[in-house]
């Protein structure tokens, strides 16, 4: 369901602006190698997938060239029924289109960033990566796309590591908000961890502007992570959430336990109670990014992100 959370900012023309985005299926290569011929296979992985490969098996899987050949055979043979299920997944290169307009979105904005050139898809470990940069890829890790109801994640020891307020968004239509947040934060790394509350808020809303930028057809439960009612009620309650911020006193307070209950994922807020969502303060940080928005049209998005978090908070004088 698509709620309306847009900045108003007109679409611009991005039709003469050609991205070329290649679509790779690593698991198809990997999970069909010939074990008993393993040398070779893994040299043909790695001529067709150049350094994305080495970072499959060395990063993602962890392994050494001392253990290889034993962790691969045993990885192939434990996900097995994982790439079954992932091969069953319809729409990817719909997705891909998605990604490749976000990218060229992106390019339009920032037309000196060097962006990926090739969407490589792979199973990795449950515990590793949903989606990573490497050399000239963006690569996706199938493994947590697999839809909410997929029985891996009802298991206890997934939800050890994935509670279901997570699991319920490891689905195919979070994968281009994913990539896209990946390419921002390799963009502009976020060094707002550590300031004060309204710091990390603000920070975060500029993050989620700039992804409505650049994914404008995506639903904003979809990059805000929220369901359609969570959403819904944030808006309702946008000034009884502000209100409480102020009362509070802790906008300009960085204590990291303090600041964790409003910027990190959990089931909901706990300060605002059961009902809340969680992360509100990235909800609260984009909507002061907006107004910010609002009263300087004409200011880039290369402007917003190198914008001082406080002084835009304070220029926005947000009061909903």
């Amino acid at each position: 369901m698509l709620l309306a959370c847009k900045s108003g900012r007109k679409l611009p023309d991005i039709s003469g602006i050609r991205v070329p985005l290649q679509v790779l299926h690593y698991e198809q290569d990997f999970f069909s190698i010939d074990t008993n011929q393993l040398n070779t296979s893994l040299f043909a992985l790695s001529k067709k997938y150049g350094g994305f490969h080495a970072d499959f098996v060395y990063n993602i899987l962890g392994t050494s060239k001392t253990d290889e050949a034993i962790n691969i055979r045993s990885f192939i043979q434990s996900y097995q029924p994982l790439y079954t299920d992932a091969n069953r997944l319809s729409g990817i290169n719909n997705v891909a289109e998605t990604v490749q307009t976000g990218f060229t979105y992106l390019h339009y904005y920032f037309p000196n960033y060097k962006l990926p050139t090739k969407f490589i898809t792979f199973i990795g470990p449950i515990n590793s990566y949903a989606s990573i940069i490497t050399t000239d890829a963006v690569a996706v890790g199938l493994q947590l796309f697999l839809g909410a109801n997929h029985p891996l994640y009802k298991t206890e020891q997934t939800q050890a590591l994935y509670p279901a307020f997570i699991s319920r968004k490891f689905d195919p239509d979070y994968i281009p908000v994913s990539v896209l947040n990946t390419v921002i934060d390799d963009l502009y790394p976020n060094k707002s961890l550590g300031e004060s509350l309204i710091v990390q808020m603000v920070e975060a809303g500029k993050r989620l502007y700039l992804l409505d930028a650049v994914l404008p057809s995506v639903a904003d439960t979809l990059k805000i992570g929220y369901t359609a009612v969570q959403l819904k009620d944030a808006f309702s309650n946008e000034r009884n959430i502000w209100s409480y911020f102020v009362q509070a006193d802790i906008l300009y307070k960085g204590d990291p336990e303090l600041t964790r209950d409003f910027m990190n994922e959990g089931p909901y807020t706990a300060a605002l109670g059961p009902n809340s969502p969680g992360r509100i303060g990235l909800f609260v940080g984009w909507q002061i990014v907006k107004k910010w928005m609002d009263k300087n049209p004409s200011t880039t998005l290369q402007g917003l992100m190198e914008k001082n978090p406080a002084k835009l908070f304070e220029e926005s004088k947000y009061k909903p």
